[in-house]
């Protein structure tokens, strides 16, 4: 290990999934020591390959780490991930160190973990991010964050390898609620998305053409640039799964519910998105939204779209 490497904060890292293996490479080339943990190994072996070190439990993680990233599937993987009181990172983790989740999870979630992070002198930051596999792949992701700052200060140096917009929100929550914003956003946006491009089909003109003009004008959006072209090419792999998208929207519901607001659009998308579940797309990509609303109009999606009728 050189002089430089010494002085970097060694890394925990939970959570190798879509996103989660490119953000933990990105720690890793900037010369991080690296110790990570996730359900399933195999996932984990391109990182183990290239210097990381695997630990059997997010417990393990911590005792090996100044700062402890996670970015797991649901509420309740946060809970077990830094709450178990075996097993847990906050079980693990020195006094002075700090937690950050960049899971997609519930504000409430975020501010529980804070306060039992405090109680034992340790940090914790909620921080998800938006901008799919693309944005990890290429460290452009958007991080929103709710803490206090003199933590938010320690971890900067980590996020901006991962990120390019990073906003400090508010406190504890504030990133969550902040995600919900734009998982609001992206959720009404895709059904505009898809039934653009269903209309432009039957319309019978060239998708690929119609996106030049449309892509670059008022009607732009980052879905449309990076999900439109997949769509076309009926390319589902996922960049963000449809099950975890509809738990960020039944997230956004339920505070919506308690604030008393009505929202409506977003209602209506996670009952779309519903359907896509339910057609077995759990593990789709978002996009995968094209395949519901072209059912609908009696389009076969999954036939080449240019000799569609």
């Amino acid at each position: 290990m050189t002089q430089d490497q010494t002085a970097l904060p060694k890394i925990g890292w939970i959570g190798t999934g879509v996103m989660g293996n490119s953000m933990c490479g990105h720690l890793l080339d900037a010369g991080h020591s690296i110790t990570l943990f996730t359900r399933s190994r195999p996932k984990a072996e391109s990182l183990i390959t290239r210097g990381a070190k695997w630990a059997g439990s997010p417990s393990e993680v911590a005792q090996a780490s100044d700062i402890v990233f996670a970015i797991v599937g649901y509420p309740a993987d946060v809970r077990e991930v830094f709450l178990d009181a075996n097993h847990g990172v906050l079980a693990g983790l020195r006094p002075g160190g700090i937690m950050v989740d960049m899971t997609t999870s519930e504000p409430s979630l975020a501010i529980e973990i804070a306060e039992a992070a405090k109680g034992k002198g340790v940090a914790a930051i909620d921080a998800p991010v938006s901008g799919g596999d693309i944005g990890a792949q290429n460290g452009t992701l958007s991080i929103m964050i709710g803490g206090d700052a003199d933590s938010i200060q320690r971890v900067m140096p980590c996020l901006e390898l991962l990120g390019k917009t990073i906003v400090h929100q508010g406190p504890a929550g504030a990133g969550q609620h902040t995600k919900m914003v734009n998982q609001t956003l992206i959720a009404t946006g895709m059904i505009g998305v898809c039934e653009a491009l269903l209309y432009a089909h039957r319309a019978g003109l060239d998708l690929a053409t119609v996106l030049k003009s449309v892509g670059s004008g008022a009607a732009g959006s980052w879905s449309l640039s990076n999900l439109g072209p997949r769509i076309i090419d009926d390319n589902f792999a996922p960049g963000f799964y449809v099950e975890h998208f509809v738990k960020d929207m039944g997230i956004a519901l339920a505070e919506s519910r308690r604030m008393n607001l009505c929202l409506p659009g977003l209602a209506l998308a996670e009952q779309l998105y519903q359907s896509v579940i339910a057609k077995g797309g759990g593990r789709d990509g978002t996009q995968a939204l094209m395949k519901a609303l072209a059912e609908m109009s009696a389009v076969d999606w999954a036939a080449d779209p240019s000799t569609q009728n």
